[in-house]
């Protein structure tokens, strides 16, 4: 059938059904780009390291600050911080803090 031919049928623009047809060949055809952390590599190094800033993990894996931001949040780790263990506060502040 044809773009006119199923406009007529469906009672559609032809623009339309073209648009649908370049969205899905455009979504069948399409290569997930590799993460560029491996997800048992990361988690064995927030298990290592469980308050170690972004910045360290992503020198320790050899790759940027924002590769480690997304692989964590693709896995659903969240960074928040012990104020206890923070290696940014000293142990007097942590101490007024609690």
């Amino acid at each position: 059938m044809t773009f006119a031919e199923a406009a007529i049928f469906y009672n559609l623009s032809p623009t339309t059904i073209q648009n649908w047809k370049k969205r899905v060949h455009s979504k069948t055809t399409r290569q997930t780009k590799p993460y560029e952390i491996p997800d048992d590599l990361l988690l064995n190094d927030v298990k290592e390291h469980p308050d170690d800033y972004q910045y360290e993990r992503a020198r320790r894996l050899k790759c940027s600050k924002t590769a480690v931001y997304h692989a964590l949040k693709r896995l659903g780790i969240s960074q928040k911080k012990d104020l206890g263990t923070s290696k940014s506060l000293s142990d007097k502040k942590s101490d007024i803090s609690e």
